[in-house]
């Protein structure tokens, strides 16, 4: 008994598929037979990039609000240990 390997396509083919798709010149059936896939497969392809796309749009903003946060997070950590040292210093020299 032989098990059948999963057939895997590359990202590009994908995005071309789910493109075709996209554009709705060809029916679902029309474009699986030109690649040589199943109609299931570029429907599901076609719902992956259609979520994908707010990511695309959404993506470096979101990113840089992580950075900034994270930035903002040493910066404070930063400040309450410059001001502890400056307390214990104060103390140690009487001011």
């Amino acid at each position: 008994m032989s098990k059948t390997k999963r057939k895997r396509y590359a990202a590009e083919f994908k995005a071309k598929v789910a493109r075709e798709a996209l554009k709705e010149e060809a029916t679902i059936a029309e474009i699986a037979a030109r690649f040589n896939i199943h109609p299931n497969q570029v429907s599901e392809w076609k719902k992956q990039a259609i979520e994908g796309l707010t990511n695309v749009f959404a993506g470096k903003a979101d990113r840089n609000d992580a950075a900034h946060e994270s930035e903002v997070k040493e910066l404070h950590a930063k400040i309450g240990q410059l001001t502890v040292e400056k307390d214990f210093l104060a103390k140690a020299f009487g001011r």
